[in-house]
C-alpha cells in the first residue's frame, strides 16, 4: 500500500545539543521510485564581516515553526512531483562546522528535487519563526533575517547589510565597558516567551 504525503514528510525541530544526523534524513527520503535526492545543509561558518565566530545559537517558537514547515512542504508538493521530504533544524548552540538546518527531497527527476529543495530552504528562511544569535570571540549579536523582513515588511530601524543577515537587537562587547541595546530588544524577548523547547512531527 502506498504511503500518504503526510507519511512521506518528516519535520523535526531538534533539542539543544542534538546534532543533525545527515544520513538519517537522506535515508528517510530514499526510495526505489526516486531517481534523485537533493539536499541542503546550512553550516556555521567561522567568520562574519571580519569577526571570528565561535558558534550560532538558535531559538524558535516551535509550534508555529512546525505548522509553517508543514505548509511549506505541502506547497512544494503541489508545485513539483515529489516523493519524500525531510526538514530538520537545530535549537541551541551550533559550533563552527556543524549543521543547523538540513533539507532532503526525493523525486523521480532531478529538476523537481533541486527546485523543491531550494524553495523549501528559501521559504524556511523567509517565514519560519526561528531566531539566530551569532556569538563572536568578543561579543554577540542577534541577527536580522532580511528575507523574513522583506516578507513581513520593512524594519523600523534598517541597518546596512552585505548578506542575508544583519544585526537585530544587541551587541555586547565582552572585553569592553560598553553594552549596546536597541529599542527592539524588549519586543524580540517578549516574542520568544512561552515557546516550546522541542517538537518532532511526522505529518
Amino acid at each position: 500500500m502506498a504511503l500518504s504525503f503526510e507519511d512521506k514528510t518528516l519535520i523535526e525541530i531538534l533539542d539543544e545539543n542534538c546534532r543533525i544526523d545527515l544520513n538519517k534524513y537522506v535515508d528517510s527520503v530514499r526510495s526505489p521510485q526516486s531517481g534523485a535526492v537533493a539536499t541542503f545543509a546550512g553550516t556555521t561558518r567561522d567568520t562574519f564581516d571580519g569577526k571570528v565566530v565561535v558558534e550560532l545559537r538558535y531559538e524558535a517558537y516551535v509550534p508555529m515553526a512546525v505548522r509553517r514547515l508543514k505548509s511549506i512542504c505541502s506547497s512544494a508538493r503541489s508545485t513539483w512531483n515529489l516523493d519524500s521530504i525531510a526538514v530538520a533544524h537545530r535549537l541551541g548552540p551550533v559550533p563552527v562546522g556543524d549543521s543547523s538546518v538540513f533539507v532532503a527531497v526525493s523525486a523521480v527527476h532531478r529538476s523537481d528535487a533541486l527546485d523543491a529543495c531550494k524553495y523549501i530552504i528559501d521559504e524556511l528562511k523567509a517565514s519560519v519563526p526561528i531566531w539566530k544569535k551569532e556569538v563572536y570571540e568578543n561579543g554577540e549579536v542577534w541577527k536580522e533575517n532580511c528575507e523574513f523582513l522583506e516578507r513581513m515588511g520593512p524594519s523600523p530601524s534598517p541597518s546596512p547589510s552585505k548578506g542575508c543577515c544583519r544585526s537585530k537587537v544587541r551587541v555586547a562587547e565582552i572585553d569592553g565597558p560598553d553594552h549596546m541595546e536597541s529599542p527592539e530588544a524588549e519586543t524580540l524577548d517578549k516574542g520568544q516567551n512561552g515557546k516550546s523547547v522541542v517538537d518532532v512531527a511526522r505529518k
